[in-house]
C-alpha cells in the first residue's frame, strides 16, 4: 500500500504524519507533498524538535502534489476537509483516492463523501462548460454574476452536505511555538495508530 499525505505547504504536517508512519512501519511505501508547496524547503524546525522529542528523525524537503505522485499512490490522505476539496477541484481523475486522514480511518459519514465527490465533480463539469460556452458573450463581471446564479442550487447543495460533515480536520500549528507542534503530533500519532491497525 502506497500512502501520499497532503497539506498545504508540506513542512509540517504531512511530513509529520510521514515520519510516524515510518518510524512505526519501517517498510511502509509513504512520501508526503504540499498543495502550494515549493519544492525542496526544509521541514519547520519546530516540527523537526517536535519529533526529535520522540526519537524521530526528520530529514525532509518540500514536495509539490502533481500527477506522477497522485499516480504513484494507492491512497492519498489529507490533512483537513478543504485540502481533499483543492485536489478533487483541481486532479478530479483521482478523487477515487482521495480522503482526510481521520476520514479514511472511521467509516462515518462515507456516504455524505459519496455523494459530495459527485457533486464536486458535477459542479466543476458545469462551471466549465459554462464559461466556456459564455466567455466571448459576456463581460467578466457578468459571466461571473451568471456563473453563480447558474451554479447557485449546487453550491447550496455542496455547502449543506459540508456542514453536516464531522470535523475530519488535523489542527495547523503553521506559526506556532513548540508545544501547539507538539498537540499536533499527538493528535496525529493517534490516527496514524488507527491507520496502521487498520492495515493490520
Amino acid at each position: 500500500m502506497r500512502v501520499l499525505f497532503v497539506c498545504t505547504g508540506n513542512t509540517c504536517r504531512s511530513p509529520m504524519a510521514e515520519a510516524l508512519l515510518k518510524s512505526r512501519v519501517p517498510d511502509a511505501e509513504v512520501k508526503s507533498a504540499g498543495i502550494f508547496a515549493a519544492k525542496n524547503q526544509r521541514a519547520s524546525k519546530n516540527a523537526i524538535v517536535a519529533l526529535e522529542k520522540k526519537g524521530i528523525k526528520l530529514d525532509h524537503l518540500s514536495n509539490p502534489v502533481d500527477e506522477k505522485l497522485l499516480n504513484w499512490a494507492d491512497v492519498i490522505l489529507t490533512m483537513t476537509t478543504q485540502h481533499k476539496q483543492s485536489l478533487i477541484m483541481q486532479y478530479p481523475n483521482f478523487q477515487d483516492k482521495y480522503y482526510t486522514l481521520k476520514e479514511y480511518v472511521s467509516d462515518s459519514d462515507k456516504k455524505i463523501w459519496d455523494e459530495l465527490k459527485s457533486l464536486y465533480a458535477d459542479y466543476e463539469t458545469k462551471r466549465s462548460q459554462f464559461i466556456l460556452e459564455n466567455q466571448r458573450k459576456l463581460s467578466n463581471p457578468e459571466l461571473e454574476k451568471q456563473l453563480r446564479e447558474y451554479l447557485q442550487y449546487d453550491i447550496e447543495k455542496i455547502s449543506q452536505l459540508e456542514s453536516s460533515l464531522i470535523n475530519y480536520d488535523i489542527s495547523d500549528p503553521f506559526g506556532g511555538d513548540l508545544k501547539t507542534y507538539q498537540e499536533t503530533l499527538d493528535e496525529l500519532e493517534e490516527f496514524i495508530g488507527l491507520l496502521i491497525k487498520k492495515y493490520r
